[in-house]
């Protein structure tokens, strides 16, 4: 096998050799004897009283569907939420030590950890699973969702797999089935009929749920409503009040508006 010009490639060139990796055979991590769990597809979108955020439900390893009743968005206190793409196994652990680092900060210093301060730790994190995320079978792509109360606002930041750390000022989504609506997303917010912030929240619901049913079109990966079952995306809101899950009765009454009745959002 020819070498690359990736990273990885310079790495095996020079010697080095992952955990399990045979000295005397080169081979790429999508060369590994197994598939990872992974999920997807979730995004968040900011408007008129906060941030939602939104996953679809399903858990892949490889072309096998491994569960469809994955969450994908994780609370971490009762203003954040992490929604994942990538390892479930790795996002649920970094998700764990951070909600405990901000337990402990509140109970340690008597107020909240600055949204800076949680910013960087999650950025830390995702930079110490870097030999995990090499290897292909540990990688997290997350997108961190707040309402900001000192700025009296939501706010959405996403990271790549290396810990960078960026801010979306209207929406941002992640995982195998974003790049099928990433463009949608641009087009609605604004060429739509109402831009993003100016949606309420039943109508950025139910363009959450036509997003990722888009998704699902287009994408194995990504789950879509499943009918038999009555799964529906999870969907989350992040207001002044803090966080909200959205119930499956509303889910099931805005799906049905939104999605199966072809409304426009």
């Amino acid at each position: 096998m020819s070498e690359g010009g990736d990273f990885v490639d310079l790495l095996r060139r020079d010697g080095y050799r992952f955990p399990g990796e045979s000295v005397s055979v080169s081979h790429s991590p999508g060369d590994l004897p197994f598939h990872p769990t992974e999920g997807t597809t979730i995004l968040a979108i900011r408007y008129r009283d906060g941030v939602l955020v939104a996953g679809d439900r399903r858990a892949t390893a490889g072309n096998v569907v491994l569960y469809d009743r994955a969450d994908k968005l994780i609370d971490l206190d009762a203003y954040s939420v992490m929604a994942i793409s990538g390892s479930p196994a790795v996002a649920f652990e970094i998700a764990r030590v951070l909600e405990h680092s901000f337990q402990y900060y509140r109970r340690r210093q008597l107020q909240e950890m600055s949204l800076n301060a949680k910013l960087r730790r999650l950025s830390l994190l995702i930079k110490e699973n870097i030999p995990m995320a090499l290897q292909g079978i540990g990688t997290v792509i997350p997108i961190f969702a707040t309402f900001d109360r000192k700025d009296d606002c939501g706010k959405i930041f996403f990271y790549d797999a290396l810990g960078a750390q960026f801010e979306s000022t209207d929406f941002t989504t992640t995982g195998s089935g974003s790049p099928g609506i990433r463009g949608v997303m641009y087009y609605q917010n604004r060429w739509g009929e109402r831009k993003f912030a100016d949606m309420e929240r039943d109508e950025v619901i139910g363009m959450a749920m036509q997003l990722l049913d888009t998704a699902g079109e287009h994408d194995s990966a990504t789950g879509r409503y499943e009918r038999i079952a009555d799964i529906f995306p999870t969907v989350k809101i992040i207001t002044a009040s803090g966080l909200e899950g959205i119930d499956t009765d509303t889910l099931r009454t805005l799906h049905a508006q939104y999605v199966d009745g072809g409304a426009s959002a």
